[in-house]
């Protein structure tokens, strides 16, 4: 089992930033793909950013490309999302998620493993 945490939520305003942390725990281990996704009420699910714990590439929705960053702290088995330039239409539940294997899907039902949730509300 694989369990995940994550914090850093708020409320923000446009243009502003916040940095979303996954705190992760169990039986990870580096052939594990990460997933960044949110979901705004009534809307479907959406896949925001997406990082291998071995490294190499990272996967980004073009909604949030230049304003987001994935990154992984081996270390601390935690996987950040920096978000800058916050825009209203970003506000949404942010989920991190873990799947097996190195492939980062951006289909949410691939991921097997889900944190509860923190809320991200940018002001316009």
């Amino acid at each position: 089992q694989v369990q995940l945490v994550e914090s850093g939520g708020g409320l923000v305003q446009a243009g502003g930033s916040l940095r979303l942390s996954c705190a992760t725990s169990g039986r990870t281990s580096s052939n594990y793909a990460m997933g960044w996704f949110r979901q705004v009420p009534g809307k479907e699910r959406e896949f925001v950013a997406g990082i291998r714990w071995s490294g190499g590439s990272l996967y980004y929705a073009d909604s949030v490309k230049g304003r987001f960053t994935i990154s992984r702290d081996n270390a601390k088995n935690t996987v950040h999302l920096q978000m800058n330039s916050l825009k209203a239409e970003d506000t949404a539940v942010y989920y991190c998620a873990a799947r097996s294997g190195s492939y980062v899907s951006t289909v949410g039902e691939s991921y097997n493993y889900w944190g509860q949730g923190t809320q991200v509300t940018v002001s316009s």
